[in-house]
């Protein structure tokens, strides 16, 4: 299954939110959508879930206009809105027949999802009794109720502790693979990294990258090789600083904790250096280029 925005457009007012915009999402792989606040992510969602209309462009799924009455869609909004003086269970098994399941297959479902979540002590508990991470835990078991074809989660991992972070990790890992079309917007770039595939980040309403993490990574100079010798960082540093044919390759050398990083003059002298470092009779723990953290790539297309 594949979710494609194409030409979007839309304002409020005179001022323009999204402008042009295209991207694509495919099932079995989540697309994290970045960008600063501000930058159209939460009106871009709401469009793809028809709950605001595009003034321009086009929605597709699997090359047709998408027709909503025909997909099953699990959305989780950036602003909570369920009820906090209802019990979890009572409102878990309503909106689970609001969205097209029996009473009896919903209640089934509610129940899986609480276990599966470690939050079956809630079901007869008001949502307002519950903490704000758990509430999240709720929120997420809703969006995905009915078994939802497409998922589109609105800053899903905010404000929460590691201890539920892991377990909604492990509920929306599990509808990637489920073959689900996944899609999640989120300022937390280790969990972006950690799910998705693919990435599309906005700055004022446009698209300034689009594509596949992996790709955009290798598209970087690879210069910056970092290695953890056995011996002592210090020893290990100056043994290099003391040799030309080092510094014929070498344009900096610096050391942090355990770690040396030395970039390189020419990046495809990597192997040149790892011969060096065979030959030498110093010893290594680890080599590997150093790549741009996503949070560097982020910070680099919209600004800090």
């Amino acid at each position: 299954m594949e979710l494609c925005v194409k030409h979007i457009n839309k304002s409020f007012g005179e001022k323009q939110v999204l402008k042009d915009i295209s991207f694509q999402v495919t099932s079995g792989q989540a697309l994290g959508l970045l960008g600063r606040n501000g930058a159209g992510k939460t009106t871009t969602l709401r469009i793809l879930t028809d709950i605001f209309r595009a003034d321009s462009g086009e929605i597709l799924l699997d090359g047709a206009v998408i027709r909503y009455d025909n997909v099953k869609m699990g959305y989780l909004p950036e602003e909570r809105g369920l009820y906090p003086k209802v019990s979890v269970g009572e409102q878990m098994v309503y909106i689970g027949q609001l969205k097209g399941l029996t009473a009896k297959a919903s209640k089934k479902n509610a129940m899986d999802l609480l276990e599966e979540l470690e939050a079956t002590d809630y079901w007869q508990k008001k949502l307002e009794t519950l903490s704000k991470g758990n509430q999240q835990k709720i929120q997420l078991a809703i969006a995905v109720l009915h078994d939802p074809d497409i998922i589109i989660l609105d800053e899903p991992f905010s404000g929460l502790d590691p201890v539920n972070a892991k377990i909604l990790k492990d509920l929306i890992t599990k509808q990637v693979h489920k073959n689900k079309v996944v899609m999640f917007s989120s300022h937390q770039m280790p969990y972006v990294e950690e799910f998705c595939q693919h990435i599309c980040i906005l700055n004022h309403g446009t698209i300034v990258l689009d594509g596949r993490i992996k790709d955009i990574k290798k598209s970087y100079l690879r210069s910056r090789i970092a290695i953890i010798p056995e011996d002592t960082p210090n020893n290990f540093l100056k043994e290099i600083q003391k040799n030309n044919t080092w510094q014929d390759i070498i344009n900096e050398t610096v050391m942090a904790d355990e770690t040396i990083t030395v970039t390189l003059k020419n990046p495809d002298d990597k192997q040149v250096l790892f011969n060096l470092l065979s030959v030498s009779g110093l010893k290594i723990d680890s080599f590997g280029v150093v790549e741009p953290t996503l949070e560097e790539i982020f910070v680099e297309k919209v600004g800090a």
